[in-house]
């Protein structure tokens, strides 16, 4: 984020699915740097070890309706609200129990949250980004689940975004490409996995954690105030090419 600069001094945010070193982690780290007040959840029992003591961190199941009600009553402010809770498995996801369990996580966890957090979004005439992903355009014969779940998150970001216009709430969406996270180090042991994503992408790299938490907080900022339902891809060019 060098030559970037954002001021969330006094915000409240919340990150949901930020306990692993990857783009929830990323995106708290930059809330809190530009001077937002940041907690975050995880499914582990704690999160990463670089985070541990940085943020409030709680343990929350998406897929579980009393606790994420459990965990708004907790929270009774709200400026801006990250779902970025999601999971999935290359090439284990044809499996019917598993593709269901995915869809759980990816679109109900994002659509529960986004509903127990409505109160407070509204109060504060606040902000919701949901992470879906560049698989929400085009298959892949790997993640079938997850490229379901996560053109459903875009779909259910701009349905959100008309129904709650009129409390104020923008509702936005980023699509990140190939990114050197925990999830995708499976698909990175793959040599030519990993060369053919370079080739095809014409920035030729795979993205950051870091590259993704600029535009999400540019999305919560006022320089976005006029832009709702939007889905920004941040692929280094892959989905275009």
């Amino acid at each position: 984020m060098a030559g970037i600069s954002f001021d969330f001094s006094g915000a409240f945010v919340l990150v949901v699915g930020a306990s692993r070193a990857g783009i929830g982690a990323a995106i708290a780290r930059a809330f809190q740097d530009a001077g937002a007040e940041v907690a975050i959840t995880g499914a582990e029992p704690e999160p990463a070890e670089e985070d541990r003591g940085r943020f409030v961190y709680t343990q929350l199941d998406v897929t579980d309706g009393a606790a994420v009600r459990a965990l708004s009553a907790a929270m009774p402010r709200l400026d801006v609200l990250v779902n970025g809770a999601a999971i999935t498995s290359r090439g284990e996801e044809m499996a019917p129990e598993f593709f269901e369990r995915v869809v759980d996580v990816n679109l109900h966890g994002t659509f529960r949250c986004a509903e127990a957090f409505h109160p407070q979004l509204k109060a504060s005439k606040g902000s919701l980004i949901n992470i879906a992903s560049m698989y929400a355009t085009f298959g892949s014969p790997k993640n079938p689940a997850y490229g379901a779940s996560k053109a459903a998150v875009a779909q259910l970001t701009r349905s959100l975004a008309i129904a709650w216009a009129a409390d104020g709430i923008r509702v936005n969406a980023v699509a990140p490409g190939f990114i050197v996270t925990q999830q995708s180090a499976r698909s990175r042991t793959d040599p030519a996995h990993v060369a053919a994503v370079n080739l095809r992408t014409p920035m030729g790299r795979w993205g950051q954690p870091e590259d993704i938490a600029a535009p999400v907080l540019f999305l919560a900022s006022p320089g976005a105030a006029f832009m709702t339902g939007t889905c920004l891809a941040i692929d280094g060019g892959y989905s275009v090419a």
